[in-house]
C-alpha cells in the first residue's frame, strides 16, 4: 500500500505529547464500516483492533446506528445523569432478561460513571467500605485502569510511574502460570495471609482479569480461577472480576469467567457493553454488597442515553441466542489459532508461544522489539494491530466477533507476511 505523508499539523501542534495510538498509526482516519477503517485519502485497512475492544460488534453495526438515529431523530434524552428514563428501563430489562437471567446471576446494575477505570474504582470503594478494610490484592502485570486507585492495582511499571504520587493499598500476587508452574497455586497467597508477621493487612478483596490483555493476553486457567474464588471465600476477601475488555463474548460466553463455573461478588464491564464504541460502563454486585447511600458514588456523566440505546439494541441482536454467538466466537477463534500455529512452527526461533481464548489472541517474540515491528510493518500492508506486555513484546489480535471468515484469513495472511518481512 503506497500513503502519501498525511497533514498531522494540527495534532503534533496543538494535541498533547501523551498521545500514543496515532504514532503507530500515521494516518487520518475518516470513516469505518464493520472491520475496515478508511482514511481521509481512501486507503482501506482490516482492523485487528476494535477500538481496544470497544467494538465488538464493528464499526457502525446497522442494527445498531439505526437504533440510535431513530432515538436521537425523535428527541430522545440524550443526558439524564441518573434520572430514570425510557432509554435506561429498556437497556436493565434487556440485561436482565437476556444476560443475567439465563446465567441464574442475582446482580444489581450500578452506572458509575463513562469509563472502565470508573467501574473500577467504584468496586474498589464499594469493596472496602463493605468489609471495612484498605488493602487489595491485585496480580503481576494486570491492568485495571489510569485513575489513582486503578493504577495501585496495575502491574505495568511505565503506567504507574505517571501517577505522580505513591500507590498504596494495593499488593500484587503471581498471576497463573507467572512462576512457570514450579510452585502450587496461591502456597505463597495463603502463607503471607496465614502469618501474621507477613505484613500483609487483610485485604478486602482480590480484583482479578480472566485474560490479561494489556499484561500480554496471559489466560488464566479455569481451575486456578475456581482455587482463587475458594481462597477468597474462605478468607472473607470479595472476589472482583475485571471484565471491561474480556466481557461482552471476547473470550465466548457473555462473561469470561462463565467457563470456570464462578460468581464473582463484584463485576467490571464497559468498552463493548454500548456495543457502539459510545462511553459507558458498569459495576455488577450482589444484592447483599449494595451498601451505598444515595449520591455516595455520583458523576455527571453515568448516564448515556445513547449508549443505553445501543446497548439494549446489541443485546436483543446478537445475545437472545447466546449460545449462537459463542459457538461463532469460538469457531473463529479456532481459525486463528490454527494459523498462529503454523507461524509458531515456521518461526520457531523468533515465536516464544502464542496463547488466547475465543477472539482475544497474543503472539510473544524472543526479541521484545520484533511485535513493535510486526505491528509497523502490518499497518503498511493495510492491517490494524497493536502490542502489549511489559515491553511491548506481544503482538495482539483484537477483531470485531462480528468479522467473517473471510476478513478474518485476509488479516492473518497479512500478519502472516508481516512477521516474515521482519525477520
Amino acid at each position: 500500500m503506497t500513503i502519501t505523508q498525511p497533514d498531522l499539523s494540527v495534532f503534533e501542534t496543538l494535541e498533547s505529547e501523551v498521545r500514543s495510538y496515532c504514532r503507530g498509526w500515521p494516518t487520518v482516519f475518516d470513516r469505518a464500516q464493520g472491520s475496515r477503517m478508511y482514511d481521509e485519502d481512501g486507503h482501506e485497512y482490516l482492523d485487528f483492533f476494535a477500538g481496544a475492544g470497544s467494538l465488538n460488534y464493528g464499526h457502525n453495526n446497522p442494527v445498531l446506528k439505526r437504533a440510535l438515529i431513530d432515538y436521537l431523530e425523535r428527541d430522545g434524552v440524550t443526558h439524564g445523569l441518573d434520572m430514570s428514563t425510557t432509554a435506561k428501563r429498556a437497556f436493565l430489562e434487556s440485561f436482565q432478561n437476556i444476560v443475567l437471567r439465563p446465567r441464574d446471576l442475582p446482580y444489581k446494575v450500578m452506572f458509575p460513571g463513562p469509563t472502565g477505570t470508573n467501574a473500577v474504582e467504584s468496586a474498589l470503594k464499594l469493596a472496602r467500605k463493605v468489609k471495612g478494610r484498605e488493602s487489595i490484592v491485585s496480580f503481576t502485570n494486570a491492568f485495571h485502569g489510569m485513575s489513582l486507585g486503578s493504577l495501585a492495582v496495575t502491574g505495568n511499571a511505565f503506567k504507574r510511574a505517571g501517577a505522580g504520587i505513591p500507590l498504596v493499598h494495593g499488593t500484587p500476587m503471581p498471576f497463573d502460570n507467572y512462576l512457570d508452574g514450579r510452585t502450587p497455586d496461591f502456597i505463597w497467597f495463603e502463607r503471607l495471609l496465614e502469618d501474621q508477621g507477613s505484613g500483609l493487612n487483610q485485604p478486602a478483596a482480590v480484583i482479578v482479569e480472566t485474560v490479561q490483555g494489556e499484561g500480554g493476553i496471559n489466560v488464566a486457567r479455569a481451575e486456578w480461577l475456581r482455587k482463587l474464588a475458594d481462597v477468597c471465600e474462605r478468607w472473607d476477601m470479595l472476589l472482583i472480576v475485571d471484565d471491561i475488555q474480556m466481557g461482552c463474548g471476547r473470550t465466548g460466553a457473555f462473561f469470561s469467567f462463565e467457563e470456570a463455573g464462578i460468581t464473582p461478588d463484584i463485576v467490571t464491564v464497559s468498552k463493548s457493553i454500548s456495543g457502539y464504541g459510545l462511553p459507558m460502563s458498569l459495576c455488577l454486585f450482589k444484592p447483599e454488597l449494595d451498601v451505598w447511600e444515595p449520591g455516595e458514588h455520583n458523576g455527571t456523566f453515568r448516564g448515556n442515553n445513547p449508549a443505553f440505546v445501543t446497548a439494549a439494541a446489541a443485546l436483543e441482536a446478537y445475545w437472545t441466542d447466546g449460545a449462537a454467538m459463542e459457538k461463532q466466537t469460538l469457531a473463529r477463534g479456532q481459525q486463528i489459532e490454527q494459523v498462529l500455529a503454523a507461524l509458531r512452527e515456521e518461526h520457531a526461533g523468533a515465536v516464544k508461544e502464542y496463547r488466547g481464548r475465543g477472539l482475544v489472541w497474543g503472539i510473544e517474540f524472543h526479541d521484545t522489539e520484533r511485535a513493535g515491528a510486526v505491528a509497523k510493518r502490518a499497518f503498511e500492508l493495510g492491517l490494524l494491530i497493536e502490542t502489549s506486555g511489559p515491553q511491548g513484546e506481544v503482538v495482539k489480535l483484537l477483531p470485531a466477533l462480528t468479522i467473517t471468515p473471510d476478513e478474518l484469513d485476509e488479516g492473518l495472511r497479512t500478519l502472516t507476511r508481516a512477521v516474515r518481512e521482519t525477520a
